[in-house]
């Protein structure tokens, strides 16, 4: 199977990729993690990407293209692959069919998790950092004293990232840049809605019983 997964911030998209990967053996390709390996192993690849990180500038098409081509022609994508974080465009979805075109293979499914703002919003706010670097959430982890680091005793704090007005922002960053690619691959058929409202196996589930027509 050959899976694209989409998703929101706070949609669990992390969690379910790691299922589906353990479940299907399937290697989970993020954007990010490509490029660390990249860059921590010098390979060309990789001191070309963090020319531009180096720069603030985002990586061009291009690399990531070849990047990801380089990725997907290892033995372990040979039963299939779970893409995490790309295409994030039009011009990065048309360059990943013909990459897949040229080996012979195509996309199977994209899976959409949505999930409801107002949700997302409760999720994402709720987190609670400490400088010792242990996260909490107020409703689905809390510290045993409100406001209080359980490992160091340390003062809780919300990032500023984390605060609601700031989630608005990220999520309408988000469906600018995400919806022209649902309806991309709602127009060849293939992309599935999840509801990311549902508890973590519950949603699993869902996925389960989508991926049944491809196994």
């Amino acid at each position: 199977m050959n899976i694209i997964l989409l998703g929101p911030p706070g949609a669990g998209k992390g969690t379910q990729a790691k299922k589906i990967s353990e479940n299907y053996s399937l290697p989970h390709i993020s954007t990010g993690d490509m490029l660390r390996e990249n860059i921590s192993n010098n390979t060309p690849l990789g001191l070309r990407a963090k020319s531009y990180m180096s720069r603030g500038e985002l990586v061009p098409d291009e690399l990531l293209i070849t990047i990801i081509k380089d990725r997907l022609s290892r033995s372990d994508c040979s039963r299939g692959f779970l893409l995490d974080g790309y295409p994030r465009t039009i011009p990065q979805a048309d360059a990943l069919q013909m990459i897949l075109t040229e080996s012979g293979r195509k996309l199977d499914v994209v899976l959409n998790i949505d999930v409801d703002d107002e949700e997302l919003i409760k999720r994402l706010s709720g987190r609670r950092m400490c400088a010792c670097g242990t996260s909490y959430h107020v409703i689905f982890n809390p510290p045993e004293k409100e406001g209080i680091c359980d490992t160091c005793n340390g003062k809780l704090y919300q990032r500023e990232d984390d605060k609601a007005d700031a989630i608005r922002n990220r999520l309408v960053v988000y469906k600018k840049q995400t919806q022209p690619l649902i309806t991309y691959y709602m127009k060849k058929n293939i992309l599935r809605r999840i509801d990311g409202s549902k508890d973590i196996s519950a949603i699993f589930e869902d996925i389960k019983t989508v991926l049944e027509n491809y196994d």
